[in-house]
């Protein structure tokens, strides 16, 4: 199993200090020290709620959400942590476009902080499709940190798939 899955993208020397805090078993212990908390959005209204008062806050003039959502199945089906689609119909003579942002159940009890990235992501994409400079600038614009954030969430991940690959022992 490839424990550093979620950080390939990553520079060698970087992972192999990673590697060394896992063969320490020191992982979980340097996630909890640095994200002592788990968010308080657990619902899906309450979720929807979050995203809107960032979107106003960042995002005014972008198009209406109309649903954000928990969803169990994305992190197995999509590979991905979040999703933003679009849905065009045919109402009468208009065309009429739906946006929804669909965020893994995991980030119900992922520290806040993780929770934010991962709807500023989201978010972003309501301006720029494609992951590029304008689109990374946009996620710094709502998360400062957001680079970190992401390295961190990363890390999350990874001390998430130790912790499964020890229950399955």
């Amino acid at each position: 199993m490839n424990s550093l899955k979620y950080l390939n993208g990553y520079p060698p020397e970087l992972q192999a200090q990673v590697r060394q805090i896992i063969d320490a078993g020191r992982l979980g212990e340097t996630m909890a020290r640095r994200y002592p908390e788990a968010n308080e959005v657990r619902s899906d209204s309450a979720l929807f709620e979050y995203t809107q008062a960032l979107k106003t806050r960042y995002l005014r003039s972008s198009e209406p959400l109309n649903k954000v959502c928990f969803d169990a199945k994305l992190k197995v089906i999509q590979h991905a942590l979040g999703t933003h689609t679009r849905a065009s119909r045919v109402q009468g003579s208009k065309l009429k476009a739906k946006r929804e942002i669909r965020v893994a159940t995991l980030f119900r009890e992922a520290p806040a902080e993780f929770l934010k990235m991962i709807v500023v992501h989201e978010l972003a994409h309501l301006k720029e499709q494609e992951h590029n400079k304008a689109f990374y600038q946009l996620c710094h614009h709502m998360a400062p940190n957001y680079g970190q954030l992401e390295f961190d969430l990363r890390l999350y991940m990874t001390h998430l798939d130790l912790l499964a690959a020890e229950a399955c022992k």
